[in-house]
C-alpha cells in the first residue's frame, strides 16, 4: 500500500462499551494515527466517512450484555439496537472486524496490529 504508521488514519467504531478507547490507546502506542469515531451517536449514516476519511476502519462488534456490562451502563436493548442501526452502514465498509465479546483488549490489539502490518 505504501502507507506507514503514521501516515496511515484508522477510525475505529463499534457500539459504546466496545472498547473503542481501549485499541486507539494502544494502536497509537504503536505509532498508528487513529481517530475514535462516534458513529453510534449520528443519524448520518456515512458521518465516519464524511468527518474522518480513515484509511482503514476497524468495527468492534459487542454484545448488549458485555456492552452494558463493561461500561456499566443503564440502557435499554432498543438504545443498543438503535446503535446498531446507526453503525450499520459502517460495519458493511469495515476493513476489519474484531469480535471484542471473545477476545480480550490484549487479543484485540493484536488481531488489529496484525492486519494492520499486512497493509504496509
Amino acid at each position: 500500500m505504501g502507507n506507514d504508521s503514521s501516515t496511515l488514519l484508522i477510525g475505529i467504531v463499534g457500539p459504546c462499551g466496545s472498547g473503542k478507547s481501549t485499541l486507539l490507546a494502544g494502536l497509537e502506542k504503536h505509532g498508528y494515527r487513529c481517530r475514535h469515531i462516534a458513529q453510534e451517536h449520528s443519524y448520518v449514516k456515512q458521518m465516519w466517512q464524511i468527518i474522518t476519511k480513515p484509511n482503514i476502519l476497524i468495527f468492534l462488534e459487542c454484545s448488549f450484555e458485555n456492552c452494558t456490562q463493561r461500561r456499566k451502563l443503564n440502557w435499554l436493548i432498543s438504545d443498543y439496537e438503535e446503535q446498531q442501526r446507526r453503525l450499520r452502514h459502517a460495519r458493511e465498509h469495515a476493513d476489519l472486524i474484531i469480535d471484542t465479546n471473545i477476545h480480550n483488549p490484549d487479543e484485540v490489539l493484536d488481531n488489529a496490529l496484525k492486519f494492520l502490518e499486512k497493509r504496509k
